[in-house]
């Protein structure tokens, strides 16, 4: 496998046990919003490398990721050491799993992520396609602790002043953050606040509908299974595969790394 050495241009320590970081950005990689790459170090005079979602914007000038900290972790024990101008290696071959080009036409997209599984979807509400395409967007973000609202202050108060998409975002963004294991605004696991029906109360909308609404969904593989089994509950039909349009997709690829 081919890959472009680039340069680590900024690190954000969100917590002890989550961090983003932003890289240059190689000249010739084209992605679409929502896409991963296999992104890495050399460890041992080899490549150790593993599946991220990119978390900035297709047409961003940088690359975001976000990552947790795994202590004995083969790559995050030492991805979290990462400095500014340090080197990382990065796959040349973007991967298509959580693109909305996926989706059915619909009124509402709600973005389901616990986690680090809010990387795809930091880059997706960035997409001028997915405003055009829909009334309201809802990112909904489940976590344990406050501290692991990662871009929290950003998604408020930064995105809504974006010189590009600032008045879109004020339109059409709605951000439910929600939080387990400490006392918060909005509380609950997110299976829970969708099955009843406190999410689509809290942000004003009718109950989920699969002639309305679409959703992708990025976290844990248990979030991913019980969120799955409530909307097929609900009537929606999951994509198949890349290129199978349907009601929502899930990303097959995102661990917990």
């Amino acid at each position: 496998m081919a890959f472009y050495k680039q340069e680590v241009l900024e690190v954000t320590h969100w917590n002890d046990t989550l961090f983003s970081f932003k890289t240059t950005r190689p000249e010739g990689l084209k992605f679409h919003n929502g896409h991963f790459v296999m992104l890495g170090l050399e460890v041992e005079g080899k490549p150790l490398m593993r599946a991220y979602s990119i978390a900035s914007a297709n047409y961003a000038e940088h690359l975001e990721f976000l990552s947790i900290k795994v202590p004995n972790g083969p790559l995050t024990s030492r991805l979290q050491h990462l400095q500014k101008n340090d080197s990382i290696l990065l796959g040349m071959k973007p991967v298509v799993t959580l693109v909305i080009h996926d989706l059915t036409p619909a009124k509402n997209l709600y973005l389901f992520a616990t986690g680090t599984g809010l990387a795809p979807f930091m880059s997706i509400i960035r997409d001028f396609e997915t405003f055009e395409r829909f009334d309201k967007i809802i990112l909904v973000h489940g976590v344990r602790y406050v501290s692991e609202l990662a871009y929290y202050d950003y998604l408020l108060t930064e995105l809504t002043e974006d010189e590009y998409i600032g008045d879109m975002v004020k339109e059409k963004l709605i951000y439910y953050p929600t939080v387990t294991r400490e006392s918060f605004k909005n509380q609950g696991r997110l299976t829970d606040l969708i099955t009843n029906g406190k999410l689509c109360s809290d942000v004003g909308l009718e109950p989920l509908n699969s002639e309305t609404d679409r959703a992708m969904i990025c976290g844990s593989p248990s979030m991913l299974k019980d969120t799955c089994k409530i909307l097929d509950n609900l009537g929606f039909k999951a994509s198949a595969h890349t290129g199978d349009v349907s009601d929502y997709v899930i990303e097959r690829s995102f661990v917990e790394k």
